[in-house]
C-alpha cells in the first residue's frame, strides 16, 4: 500500500481494522452521504453525458471525468445516475479525496483489489466488478497522463 497516495493507504488501513459488518456499513453509508461535493460540475459535463465516461459494468450508472491541474496532477469528477448506488458514491468520494492532486504514478499504480479492503470480501460479484471499473477509470486516466 506505501504506493498508494498517503491518504488512500490511510482509509485503507482504518477499514482493515473494522471486523463488524454493520459498522463497516455505516461509514461507507456516511462517506456516500459526501458525494454531493465530488459531483461532477455543469462547466465539466452535462447529462446527457457522454458514453466514453461511463464505467462499464457499473450496475449503479456511473461516470468519471477527469481535469488536469496546474501542477500536471489530476482533479477527477464523478457521477452516479442510481440514487440507491450508495457503493458507488462511497468509492466515488473515497478516490476523489485521495487521488485527486496526487502524484500520476501513485493514481496509475491503483489496484482493484482496494474493493475489497473497503467494502469486505463478501460483496456481490455484480458490486464488485461495477467498483473495481470506477477504480479502473480513474487508473486509466493518470496512465493516459502518464503516457
Amino acid at each position: 500500500m506505501s504506493h498508494y497516495p498517503a491518504k488512500l493507504a490511510e482509509i485503507v488501513e482504518d477499514f482493515s481494522q473494522i471486523t463488524d459488518r454493520n459498522e463497516r456499513a455505516e461509514y461507507l453509508i456516511e462517506i456516500a452521504d459526501r458525494f454531493p461535493t465530488v459531483r461532477v460540475p455543469p462547466e465539466i459535463a452535462t447529462k446527457p453525458y457522454d458514453e466514453s465516461h461511463r464505467v462499464p459494468a457499473c450496475e449503479s450508472d456511473a461516470f468519471v471525468w477527469s481535469r488536469e491541474n496546474p501542477d500536471g496532477t489530476l482533479k477527477f469528477y464523478f457521477d452516479v445516475l442510481n440514487p440507491q448506488g450508495l457503493s458507488a458514491m462511497a468509492i466515488s468520494v473515497i478516490l476523489e479525496e485521495t487521488c485527486s492532486g496526487q502524484p500520476l504514478d501513485q493514481v496509475a499504480a491503483l489496484e482493484t483489489s482496494i474493493v475489497f479492503a473497503l467494502f469486505g470480501k463478501e460483496i456481490s460479484m455484480g458490486k464488485g466488478q461495477g467498483l473495481m471499473g470506477i477504480i479502473n477509470m480513474v487508473q486509466y486516466e493518470a496512465r493516459r497522463r502518464l503516457a
